[in-house]
């Protein structure tokens, strides 16, 4: 592609960001709604109601997934004739429903209504009840006999068959007056849930136990009526598991600090970029700006939800997208250092920061497809935008920051100054070290201190016991605002009186005026209301001061505890594999998934040396804590790939110390970016997105430690190990080295941070 072509596509570029970022917050006029407008927006955000009911029945397989299938078609139905019509419900597992009903205004009535049992009947035209769904056995969408449309062909049992013979009979006959509105007189009513979904006339007397109900049904028609039939031949009892209510006035509260601590931590990102990369740093910042709008768009015409933890995501994101840049950067500024020209160097980075770009973004992106494919809605949530913005980096980071660099630096025929690339005038590293640091040599210190912290963590948290939230104990949560401030030893004593077992009360909201009361007793919806109006009498708050609530069953907690395993067993099978193939190293693979495995076990430590709170948002982190922390290894295992590419004589520890210390300062500039923008987040915002941010916040710390001095090191011994193996114990060496006599002391010289 010719310069001038690119200049032409940079600056189209450019202004499409500018038009884009107006149409996002502005829209055009009257035809074109802002993008954000398009955006659904998650209940902790609009606020309403979702619970969770499972299916109390001993089916499975098959026949489960049938009774799952028909108990949604029904349940679907049900919230749209409530009235709401952006209701969502979902399977969940093998027998759950999950029912998001946005905007309901009286959550605790939703919640009531939706968990009733469905009740189908077939009535005369008085209301003289026929058959039940009980008596149904089955019901089928099929083709005419004529083929001319569609038809639904049921089947009852004996009993039913009998009963559908008199009532059919007494209609047919004209036996009975009609008192239901647009039903004839010679017509049965397929009623569910007190709404008639049909009235198909009668034409004939009806024995044998099966009928045919035809109309103008096309396919999709006679499948859904076929569908709801079906449903009440099939009654079971739903039991509420899980369910949260949530005020719209403190999602929209939450979402306003959210976006307030977004806009700082991009604000620091951006400057800490210019100021560290110079003209780097500005195209970094272009191609970011491109960044949030590709996650919005993309969002908007998905169909996508945004929740409070997606905008973490994209938050945690935008460090993650900085990482692309960073990488290239770096490289970019090594060949520079090494006497290399501007062009020449941008070309030989870029080329050579491809494969650590790629290798990391695919080692997150599985990380965030095991978060969709076993968290729940809250985290599926979380993995979407997480997703959204690993393949949003690579665009941005890749092409778009690769086409602004090569125009800007392109734009004249002389070579481009060093120092607008970070660097002195000389061409040297700014804050570089001019020797080796010889992190090997110190191993068995960080061997024993990460040994160390995991064994007292888990001492500490087994003796005195995890702070568990009600997300893995079951229990229930209420958060109430009180319009003053009221001592909390008074609020936990009116829980303890109603029979709460271990209640923990903290205030919330502006000015302490909101408590939020977590029992691990798990109230019934009756017993909800009951408490509720035992506050709203002694503190006189009004129907409205009920601003969220939250029911956990103890079984979510075990199911998620053992979903949380199973993620991070299967994301380190993933990775491994994924690694061994692109490494061609076994010792690579392993060395990976045993810093993993660390990291996790650290971050578990922390959570049980402090006592810190372990819920829902924290399998979350935990999952991103394994792809971030990989992300970072695997940028370090890729330059000590390229240099044993290099050499094949020189010790393998100096190879791995030179290695680690060329990568250093992009490890420390990812580190400190993703930061930044997490930091504000933590501040400003709610306690369920602090929940998220803290796990997070330790893993890129931990995670940075790992992939200098533990990763890296293991390596080290695996490799010498199975060397060892393969030559046998007197045999020779692949990495011999230097006799221990003749090994200089010096770990070498021209490393660039």
């Amino acid at each position: 592609m010719s310069q001038n072509l690119k200049r032409i596509l940079a600056i189209i570029l450019i202004v499409f960001t500018v038009f884009a970022w107006y149409v996002t917050i502005f829209g055009i006029g009257s035809k074109v709604e802002p993008i954000k407008d398009k955006i659904n927006l998650g209940l902790d955000i609009k606020g309403g109601v979702y619970v969770i009911m499972e299916a109390e029945t001993d089916l499975s397989g098959e026949e489960l997934t049938a009774l799952m299938d028909q108990t949604k078609t029904v349940m679907e139905n049900r919230v749209y004739e409530m009235g709401f019509s952006e209701a969502v419900v979902t399977i969940e597992g093998s027998k759950r429903l999950r029912i998001e009903i946005p905007g309901a205004e009286n959550a605790e009535e939703a919640i009531d209504q939706i968990g009733k049992v469905a009740q189908l009947k077939f009535l005369l035209a008085d209301g003289t009840e026929v058959v039940t769904g009980d008596n149904v056995k089955d019901a089928v969408a099929g083709t005419s006999q004529n083929a001319t449309g569609y038809v639904i062909n049921v089947k009852f049992d004996s009993e039913g068959a009998s009963k559908f013979e008199d009532g059919t009979r007494k209609a047919y006959n004209h036996e009975v007056t009609s008192t239901m509105d647009g039903v004839d007189d010679t017509a049965i009513a397929i009623v569910l849930d007190d709404n008639i979904i049909t009235a198909p006339v009668v034409n004939e007397v009806i024995s044998g136990g099966s009928c045919e109900i035809s109309g103008n049904y096309d396919r999709e028609g006679a499948e859904n009526l076929a569908a709801l039939i079906r449903g009440g031949s099939l009654p079971v009892t739903l039991k509420e598991v899980t369910s949260s209510t949530q005020s719209a006035s403190i999602g929209y509260n939450a979402l306003d600090k959210s976006v307030k601590a977004g806009l700082i931590g991009f604000a620091l990102v951006f400057v800490m970029m210019i100021a560290a990369y110079g003209l780097m740093g500005i195209v970094a910042d272009l191609a970011l700006f491109l960044y949030v709008i590709m996650i919005l768009w993309a969002m908007a015409f998905s169909g996508s939800t945004l929740t409070l933890p997606g905008i973490a995501g994209i938050i945690l994101g935008v460090g993650m997208a900085v990482d692309a840049n960073v990488i290239i950067f770096s490289r970019i500024r090594e060949e520079i250092a090494a006497g290399k020209p501007v062009k020449s160097s941008f070309k030989l980075g870029f080329s050579r920061a491809l494969s650590a770009i790629i290798d990391a973004q695919v080692t997150t992106l599985i990380a965030g497809i095991v978060l969709y494919e076993i968290g729940s809605a809250t985290v599926k949530g979380f993995s979407v935008t997480l997703m959204l913005g690993i393949i949003a980096s690579i665009i941005s980071g890749v092409l778009i920051s690769r086409l602004y660099l090569d125009v800007f630096i392109n734009i004249h025929r002389e070579d481009p100054k060093a120092s607008l690339f970070g660097l002195k005038e000389d061409g040297t590293m700014r804050f570089s070290v001019k020797k080796v640091i010889g992190f090997l040599n110190k191993k068995k210190i960080f061997y024993i201190a990460s040994v160390a912290v995991i064994v007292i963590g888990l001492v500490i948290g087994g003796i005195r016991g995890y702070n568990f939230g009600i997300d893995f104990t079951g229990g229930t949560m209420l958060q109430i605002d009180m319009g003053q401030q009221v001592e909390l030893e008074e609020v936990e004593q009116i829980a303890d009186d109603y029979g709460c077992e271990q209640v923990n009360v903290v205030y919330g909201g502006e000015n302490n005026e909101e408590v939020i009361i977590r029992t691990t007793t798990f109230l019934e919806n009756s017993d909800r209301e009951e408490l509720f109006k035992v506050y709203q009498d002694k503190f006189g708050c009004d129907d409205e001061a009920l601003v969220a609530s939250e029911q956990f069953g103890p079984a979510v907690g075990d199911e998620l505890k053992a979903n949380a395993l199973k993620a991070v067993i299967i994301a380190a099978i993933c990775m491994l594999i994924y690694i061994i193939f692109r490494f061609r190293r076994a010792a690579f693979g392993i060395a990976a998934i045993a810093g993993l495995v660390h990291d996790v076990l650290i971050t578990i430590a922390f959570y049980g040396i402090f006592n810190i709170t372990i819920n829902n948002p924290f399998i979350a982190g935990v999952l991103t804590i394994v792809g971030y922390s990989i992300n970072d290894t695997i940028v370090i295992f890729d330059r000590i790939r390229e240099n044993l590419g290099m050499t094949k004589k020189k010790d393998l520890t100096l190879l791995c110390n030179e290695s680690i210390s060329q990568t250093l300062g992009r490890s420390i500039m990812t580190s400190a970016t993703t930061l930044l923008v997490m930091i504000p987040m933590f501040i400003m915002v709610s306690v369920s997105i602090r929940q998220f941010i803290l796990p997070l916040m330790v893993g890129v710390l931990v995670g940075s430690y790992s992939s200098i001095c533990v990763c890296s090191p293991l390596f080290h011994d695996i490799t010498k190990y199975l060397e060892k193996r393969r030559s046998g114990k007197g045999g020779k060496k692949k990495y011999q080295g230097a006799p221990k006599k003749d090994k200089p002391k010096d770990y070498g010289n021209g490393a660039v941070v």
